[in-house]
C-alpha cells in the first residue's frame, strides 16, 4: 500500500522488546515466498565496509581544477549575447549532464532575458527544433510560454504537417516539449502523439547512438526523468563538436566522482541507524530495504548540499514501510484498530498497554522519531512541526485501516472511493510534509495550514504513484497481490464498458497523464510554495516509474542497474 522510501537516524535507540512479532492468521504465504527478493535491498556488513573505503567527500569548491572548469563554462554562458540558440544548447547540455545546479544564476539570467524578449516582440524561433527547445526550457524554469507557439506548424485541422517528420531533432524536441502540457492544451497532446509516431517509424534509420538516445527519450522523457541516472549515457550528439561541451563533460566527470563519495557516506549512516534501530529483528517478515529506500530519498532531494535532509527524510520513510507491513502481515483487524486509535490520540504514557509488544515498539519508535525530528527542525528553522507531522501519521493509519477492512471483507469499494483513500495510503503526504519542514523554505502560517489540506502538489504525485503501483506490471516484490487495485475497481464498477483489462488500463494511463498536467500547473506556474519544494514534488513523481517497473521475477532491473552505476562504477 505504502510509498517505498527510507533513511537514517543515528541517535534514536528505542528499547526493543525481545519478543518477536508473530504473523497474522490472515497472512498470505506468497509474501513470505518473495521476502528474499524484496530484502536484497538490505545493506550487509560487507557492503558497508565497501562504502566506508570510498574516499571521503570533499566540498566541490575545494577542487581547484573543478573550480577552473566551472568558471570556463560560466564565462561561456554569460557571454553568449544574442546567440540564443547557443545559450539554449548549453543549458540543455548542462541539465542532461546533471551539472546545472552549478549554474543556476547564469541559467535564470539567460532564460529570463529570452522570456522578456519573446513576450515583448514575439518569438523569433521559426524552426520547429528551436521553438520546441525554447518552449521546454522556459516552461521548466517557470516562465509561461503559450502552447499556441506551435500553431504555425499545424494545418487547418490542427494537425502537424507530416513534412515536419524529416526534421528528427525537431521531432525529439517536440516530443520533449509535449510533456510540459497543462489541462486543455490539446495541441501539446497532439504534438506528443505525432512526434512519438514519427520517431518510432524512423528508428531503423538512426545510427547506434542516435537510436539509443531516441529510445531512451521515448521511454524516459526528460521532464519526467532524473538526469542523475541518465547523465552517463548522454553523448551530446548535437553538441559534441563544441569546445564548451568538452569543458562540461570534464565538470560532469569530476562531479560524478565527488558525489559518489558523498552517497557512500550517506549509505554508511543509513546502515548504522537501521541496524541499531533493531526493527528488522523485531519484525522479521517486514521489508528490509534500506538501499532501495535511500534511492527514493536521493531521487527526491537531488541537491548535493541536502545530505543531512536526505538522511533525516529516510527516517519517517522507513516507518511508512514498517507500518504498512504491520497492517499487511502482522496485525489482526482488532489490533490494527487499536493501533490506529493509539496513533490518533498520540499519548505514549496511557495508551500503550492494550497493544501487542511489537506494536508498542513501533509506536514508541514513531513517537520518539517525530519528537526528535521536530526538535531538530525547530532549532534549525524556528518552527515546531510536531502537530502537522502527527496528523499525517494519523491520516496514514486511518487509510491503512480502511483498506484492511475492505480487503479483509473481500468487498472492494467503487473506483473513486478506492482512489481517494489510496492517495492517502500511498504515503506521499507524509513524505512531502516532512520534506516541507526539513527544507524550511516558505514556513508561514498560511503555508503550514495549507499543507494540512488536500493540495495538487501532494495529491497529484500521490495519484501517479497509486495508479502506477496498481498497474499489472507494477506489483511489489513483497506484496501478495490480493489487496485490490483501481483497475479491478473500474472493471467491477462498469463491467459493460471496462470489459477488458486493456480498456481499464488505458483509463488509468489517462488519469496518470491528467495528474501530470495538474502537477505541471502547480509546480511550474503556481507560486504558493518555494521552488525547492515544488522541485521535490516533481522529483517524487519522476521516481515512480523507476521504482515500480517490475519484471516477471518481481525485481527492478532498471533501478538495480542505475544503483550500480551511480554508486559503484568508476568511470563517467
Amino acid at each position: 500500500m505504502a510509498l517505498h522510501l527510507q533513511s537514517c537516524l543515528s541517535s534514536l535507540k528505542p528499547q526493543i522488546v525481545p519478543t518477536i512479532a508473530q504473523l497474522s492468521q490472515n497472512f498470505n504465504n506468497l509474501k513470505l515466498d518473495s521476502l528474499h527478493i524484496a530484502n536484497k535491498w538490505s545493506i550487509n556488513v560487507e557492503e558497508e565496509r565497501r562504502s566506508a573505503l570510498i574516499k571521503q567527500h570533499r566540498d566541490l569548491s575545494s577542487n581547484n581544477n573543478h573550480s577552473e572548469k566551472l568558471e570556463v563554462v560560466k564565462h561561456e554562458l554569460r557571454n553568449v549575447g544574442e546567440n540564443s540558440l547557443k545559450g539554449l544548447y548549453m543549458i540543455d547540455a548542462m541539465q542532461r549532464l546533471n551539472i546545472d545546479y552549478h549554474f543556476e544564476e547564469e541559467i535564470e539570467s539567460f532564460l529570463r532575458r529570452q522570456y522578456v524578449a519573446s513576450a515583448c516582440g514575439g518569438s523569433n524561433h521559426h524552426n520547429l527544433h528551436e521553438t520546441a527547445l525554447h518552449f521546454r526550457l522556459l516552461r521548466q524554469q517557470g516562465h509561461f510560454v503559450p502552447a499556441e507557439v506551435f500553431n504555425k506548424f499545424t494545418n487547418k485541422d490542427e494537425k502537424f504537417d507530416p513534412k515536419l517528420g524529416e526534421n528528427i531533432n525537431g521531432m525529439i524536441d517536440l516530443f520533449e516539449a509535449s510533456h510540459l502540457n497543462l489541462a486543455g492544451e490539446d495541441i501539446l497532446d497532439e504534438a506528443g502523439k505525432f512526434s512519438r509516431k514519427i520517431l518510432k517509424e524512423k528508428m531503423a534509420q538512426f545510427d547506434f547512438h542516435e537510436a539509443k538516445f531516441v529510445r531512451r527519450t521515448l521511454e524516459y522523457p526528460f521532464h519526467k526523468n532524473l538526469p542523475m541516472f541518465t547523465a552517463r549515457n548522454f553523448y551530446g550528439h548535437l553538441y559534441s563538436t563544441n569546445a564548451w561541451f568538452g569543458s562540461m563533460k570534464e565538470v560532469a566527470k569530476m562531479d560524478f566522482s565527488l558525489l559518489q563519495g558523498l552517497h557512500h557516506q550517506e549509505i554508511v549512516q543509513i546502515s548504522k541507524w537501521w541496524r541499531e534501530l533493531g526493527l528488522a529483528n523485531e519484525l522479521p517478515y517486514a521489508r528490509n530495504q534500506p538501499l532501495k529506500w535511500y534511492m527514493w530519498s536521493l531521487g527526491c532531494l537531488t541537491d548535493p548540499t541536502l545530505s543531512e535532509e536526505r538522511i533525516e527524510l529516510t527516517k519517517p520513510i522507513s516507518l511508512i514501510y514498517i507500518i504498512d507491513d504491520i497492517f499487511d502481515i502482522y496485525g489482526t483487524l482488532d489490533e490494527l484498530t487499536l493501533f490506529t486509535e493509539v496513533v490518533s490520540r498520540w499519548d505514549i504514557d496511557t495508551d500503550m498497554e492494550q497493544l501487542p509488544n511489537y506494536m508498542k515498539t513501533c509506536f514508541r519508535v514513531l513517537y520518539d522519531l517525530t519528537n526528535e525530528l521536530s526538535s531538530k527542525i525547530y532549532k534549525k528553522h524556528g518552527w515546531d512541526p510536531k502537530d502537522s507531522l502527527r496528523k499525517t501519521w494519523e491520516s496514514l493509519c486511518k487509510a491503512f485501516l480502511v483498506e484492511a477492512k475492505w480487503f479483509g471483507s473481500g468487498k472492494l469499494p467503487n473506483a473513486e472511493e478506492y482512489l481517494k483513500n489510496g492517495i492517502v495510503s500511498s504515503g506521499v503526504h507524509i513524505v512531502l510534509v516532512h520534506i516541507f519542514f526539513l527544507l524550511g523554505k516558505g514556513l508561514t502560517k498560511e503555508n503550514v495550514h495549507t499543507m494540512d489540506t488536500t493540495l495538487s502538489i501532494i495529491s497529484a504525485p500521490a495519484t501517479i504513484l497509486r495508479l502506477w503501483d496498481d498497474l499489472g506490471n507494477a506489483e511489489d516484490e513483497n506484496q501478495q497481490g490480493n489487496d485490490g487495485s483501481y483497475v479491478k475497481c473500474l472493471m467491477m464498477d462498469q463491467p459493460e464498458y471496462y470489459c477488458t483489462r486493456r480498456r481499464a488500463t488505458d483509463e488509468v494511463m489517462n488519469k496518470i497523464s491528467n495528474a501530470w498536467k495538474s502537477l505541471n500547473q502547480e509546480c511550474l506556474f503556481d507560486t504558493h510554495f518555494h521552488k525547492a519544494f515544488t522541485k521535490v514534488s516533481l522529483n517524487l513523481a519522476r521516481m515512480v516509474p523507476l521504482m515500480y517497473s517490475y519484471d516477471d521475477k518481481h525485481s527492478l532491473p532498471g533501478l538495480e542497474g542505475y544503483v550500480h552505476s551511480l554508486l559503484y562504477d568508476k568511470v563517467f
